[in-house]
């Protein structure tokens, strides 16, 4: 299941900004080349599998539009590679759906994949009978 399309980045980010990441043909840049586009996404995707796949069952039923934001940060960040400062905007998102992922992955952040919420780890119960004690007083005497 993908989490972003091209046509997601496009709406976030703009057509211009994807030109010039990965048109490396045409000067000036002109077009958007789909091959690391679709690498980026791919990339993404396996990356926020990698977290949420921990936590519930993939694929996902619903995306919660607060995983398509994560997820095209993530491809964003991948298609901009080394040239992404580290004080850019582009990493601070990237870091930040990183933080997000682990939280996600750990339980503390919950999202909506329209299906049941997932169950607490260890949610067993104890059980105690004081009458079939092993040790008693009368076993004991003596001891």
């Amino acid at each position: 299941m993908t989490y972003v399309t091209k046509q997601g980045l496009v709406d976030r980010f703009g057509e211009r900004e994807l030109i010039q990441l990965t048109d490396r043909t045409h000067k000036p840049p002109t077009e958007i080349n789909d091959v690391p586009v679709t690498r980026a996404i791919g990339d993404a995707v396996a990356l926020v599998d990698s977290y949420v796949g921990k936590r519930y069952d993939l694929p996902l039923q619903i995306v919660p539009p607060v995983l398509e934001k994560n997820a095209a940060d993530i491809a964003r960040y991948y298609l901009h590679g080394e040239a992404a400062g580290e004080d850019s905007i582009v990493t601070r998102n990237f870091e930040a759906a990183l933080s997000w992922l682990k939280d996600v992955s750990k339980g503390t952040v919950l999202i909506d994949v329209g299906g049941e919420v997932p169950g607490q780890a260890g949610g067993g119960s104890i059980k105690a009978n004081p009458s079939n004690r092993v040790m008693r007083r009368e076993t004991l005497k003596g001891l």
